[in-house]
């Protein structure tokens, strides 16, 4: 079973985008595992899981989205992939990094283990789980925290950058 990253870029209400988005994955042989919308609902992270190890490039919903970035396989860092789909978690803030090219998988998850322990320096924000790209372009990170300058500590505290960084939203907006 492999998981990919979609980005769409939604013309109409998220949770219509989302719904049809994942009628699609579905009708492909793919489960939608999560789907996380920015704050104005300008970006909608979804994650497909297809038991074939291929992912489809997925066309945009008639009328619902602008545009569709993907597949891009990713691997889950910091969570069990079962849990998620049990729980469907939601999330405050995710934290795009797009990963310099000198950083292959290996040291990516060596220096992610590495510095793991240094979010206890901000205990105001947990840190979810993590998407890491199997080309290593990027990662999105997932956090609670009680506002965007907390994640910005956090991401300090384990010497990682913040490309862009988004407020989620509760996709029925």
């Amino acid at each position: 079973m492999s998981l990919y990253l979609y980005e769409v870029v939604p013309t109409g209400a998220a949770a219509r985008t989302i719904e049809e988005f994942g009628a699609r994955a579905e009708k492909e042989g793919g489960v939608l595992i999560e789907a996380q919308v920015t704050a104005g609902a300008a970006r909608i992270f979804a994650i497909v899981e297809f038991a074939d190890c291929r992912a489809p490039a997925l066309p945009a919903p008639d009328l619902l989205a602008a545009t569709v970035d993907g597949p891009h396989e990713v691997r889950l860092v910091g969570a069990d992939l079962d849990a998620i789909k049990a729980a469907r978690p939601g999330a405050g803030y995710l934290v795009e990094w797009d990963i310099p090219a000198e950083i292959d998988m290996d040291t990516y998850l060596a220096r992610k283990k590495a510095n793991a322990p240094k979010y206890a320096d901000v205990p105001e924000v947990s840190f979810l789980r993590t998407y890491v790209r199997e080309d290593t372009a990027k990662c999105l990170c997932f956090y609670d925290a009680p506002d965007a300058a907390a994640v910005r500590r956090a991401r300090d505290a384990v010497n990682t950058p913040v490309d862009r960084l988004h407020e989620l939203a509760d996709p029925r907006i």
